[in-house]
């Protein structure tokens, strides 16, 4: 029965460490003059992935949405946020103005 217990205790453990490694993750790319793609919608918790596919500078700014966030203006890399409220994310490149819509559900 001890056994048993410690065994269940383990597996309880190795799950609440195992199951957020799980996490959906969604990419979006950054090329020249748009995000692609430019509408996206996820779950609540995804992880989203901004991928600069493009040597000019971009960024990802949220204009409005239930929480904004905001990447540093680089020519190489990915940015990488995870909305946990729920609504519409509209999202701009500032230094170009182009735009895309994240919601999340």
């Amino acid at each position: 029965m001890k056994r048993l217990l410690a065994l269940t205790a383990a597996l309880a453990a190795f799950a609440a460490f195992a199951i957020p490694a799980l996490a959906a993750t969604k990419s979006v790319g950054i090329g020249d003059s748009s995000f692609k793609p430019s509408h996206v919608t996820v779950k609540a918790g995804t992880k989203v992935v901004w991928k600069w596919q493009s040597s000019l500078p971009h960024n990802v700014t949220v204009t409005s949405g239930p929480k904004k966030f905001h990447s540093k203006t680089q020519s190489s890399g990915t940015y990488a946020a995870i909305p946990h409220k729920k609504g519409t994310y509209s999202i701009v490149c500032t230094v170009h103005g182009f735009t895309m819509k994240l919601v999340v559900r």
